[in-house]
């Protein structure tokens, strides 16, 4: 009897300590969460914008045991306290947030992380661009790549040249062969979009640079629609290489 009660509890302590986390959102009009795996998600928040309309913007949270890391903040502060909402009511602390470049849809909720004394990082570019644009600026900033650490795993954030814009940047997570690409990436079937900052020339040998640093990559999720695998990789490069 006592051998079972035992194994019982070294049952539970082991359910409880890899028990997978759930974000669950308190109001889908502002954000929604997707699972691509346990502790992935993709945040989906909303921008009106006067040429497309109302946007769906993608960002990543990625949650180990009980400290996350985001990719992209939501669309703004609104958007951006039901983030936080989600993510206290599962018990999980953000350790970092990483910007991919210095539109809007990237970090316009920004002010709300560094609020909470959040670390925000970035590339230099972007730094530099948020404050000639006169928005909240990243707090940290690198030339080529950073890597964050999350317990024991590591997030690598990575700038490998001009495309949507000159600073943006992809994160990898080589534990879960994910891979936040931004705007840098465009869904299946998708079109060009804005390229008022934009290096189109630059735009298919970047992803090349990408597609060449990380291999292994399984899942990639663009900053706008339905993720996908390293077909939206190939589909950027023909998208971009056609004159």
């Amino acid at each position: 009897m006592r051998t079972i009660l035992n194994f019982c509890i070294l049952f539970s302590i082991h359910f409880l300590g890899n028990a997978q986390t759930k974000l669950v959102s308190g109001n889908e009009d502002l954000i929604k969460f997707s699972e691509i795996k346990p502790n992935v998600f993709v945040h989906e928040t909303y921008l009106n914008t006067q040429t497309w309309g109302k946007v769906g913007c993608n960002g990543l949270v990625y949650i180990n045991g009980k400290e996350a890391v985001i990719f992209d903040t939501p669309t703004d502060s609104i958007s951006t306290e039901e983030l936080f909402k989600s993510l206290d009511k599962a018990g999980i602390k953000v350790k970092a947030v990483v910007v991919n470049h210095f539109h809007n849809d990237c970090l316009g909720g920004l002010k709300e992380f560094h609020k909470r004394n959040i670390p925000s990082y970035a590339s230099n570019k972007t730094l530099e661009l948020a404050k000639k644009d006169n928005v909240e600026i990243p707090k940290n900033g690198f030339d080529k790549e950073a890597k964050i650490k999350i317990g024991k795993k590591t997030v690598i954030n990575y700038h490998p040249g001009g495309a949507h814009t000159h600073d943006n940047i992809v994160s990898y997570i080589p534990s879960e062969k994910v891979m936040f690409g931004g705007c840098m990436v465009k869904e299946m079937e998708a079109g060009k979009g804005f390229l008022g900052d934009a290096d189109v020339k630059a735009w298919p040998q970047t992803i090349e640079k990408v597609k060449a640093k990380f291999p292994n990559v399984e899942y990639v999720i663009p900053g706008h629609g339905q993720y996908g695998g390293k077909e939206l990789f190939e589909y950027t490069i023909k998208l971009f290489s056609e004159k």
